[in-house]
């Protein structure tokens, strides 16, 4: 597959018409269906569905049009980091992450780093766990904050000092606000709302005593943010780190889990990674910080 034509690919999903794409290509239109009709017998798959209103991508041209922004994004990313190779330290550092407090440490890193380099530029990517390791896998960002265990075949880390804790975010207005810490049982009969990476990386059963079918689960959440909406909707207790969401001034409150759960957080990276020279000093910024 060229990538020319991938372009073209892509063109089509985003018009979602062969006539509008061929004009923002400046193609005409026949040139452009050929190509595509040539991808398609190519992969032996049909990608799009032609009606005469407009173009619906297929299951295997949904999975194409996914692959494909990522290879153009990589591409991108790897041009600009060539293009600036020789010109004083500049270029863009991609961090996928979480909600956490912890992200505060990196950023101090930032600020210094900045302050030497200011054409240095940082974009955070939030998500949970899998997300974050899925784009850190395919090179769309360079590092990743995570917490728990990580596949040390696969990546390399380094320990951050953090103290988040696990609690509970709840109303103001319920009678566990009235507790400054609730313990599991507290929580057994209640309608309970976990963010789906909590899910994955805890064992619910040695935390409040019984199986996760058991528990009394009314919802997941991937962010926070709207975590807290279902609290605040009254749909139940969400499970969460402190810091997190501001409940100053709100109908929410927040109250530490009398258990412990504080995880490892990690900066992470994949093994053999070549870094550019923004993230490579990016990574010894936030090594000596951790030293002094």
């Amino acid at each position: 597959m060229e990538f020319r034509v991938l372009q073209y690919f892509l063109a089509v999903a985003r018009e979602q018409s062969i006539s509008a794409a061929a004009r923002s290509l400046h193609l005409s239109q026949p040139t452009l269906s050929r190509q595509l009709k040539e991808m398609e017998d190519e992969l032996g798959k049909k990608l799009f569905i032609r009606s005469s209103r407009k173009i619906v991508l297929t299951e295997e041209g949904l999975l194409l049009c996914r692959r494909g922004e990522e290879i153009l994004e990589l591409m991108q990313k790897t041009e600009d980091e060539i293009r600036l190779s020789d010109e004083s330290l500049a270029g863009d550092i991609r961090i996928g992450a979480g909600e956490t407090e912890g992200m505060r440490f990196l950023l101090k890193a930032v600020r210094q780093l900045r302050q030497k380099y200011p054409l240095i530029h940082f974009h955070i990517v939030s998500g949970d766990k899998s997300s974050v390791l899925e784009d850190l896998d395919h090179g769309l960002i360079d590092f990743a904050l995570l917490f728990g265990e990580m596949d040390r075949l696969r990546y390399d880390s380094i320990l951050l000092p953090t103290a988040d804790r696990f609690g509970v975010l709840m109303r103001k207005d319920d009678p566990l606000a009235l507790q400054s810490e609730i313990s599991p049982a507290d929580l057994r009969d209640k309608p309970l709302i976990f963010s789906r990476q909590f899910l994955r990386d805890h064992d619910l059963a040695r935390i409040f005593g019984q199986g996760e079918y058991h528990l009394n689960i009314v919802g997941t959440y991937n962010l926070l943010f709207n975590g807290s909406l279902m609290v605040d909707e009254g749909m139940g207790y969400a499970v969460c780190l402190d810091r997190i969401i501001n409940t100053e001034g709100s109908s929410l409150c927040f109250r530490p889990l009398s258990l412990e759960i504080c995880p490892e957080m990690s900066l992470v990276w994949k093994k053999y990674q070549l870094f550019s020279k923004a993230a490579e000093q990016f990574l010894l910024t936030v090594q000596e910080n951790l030293i002094s």
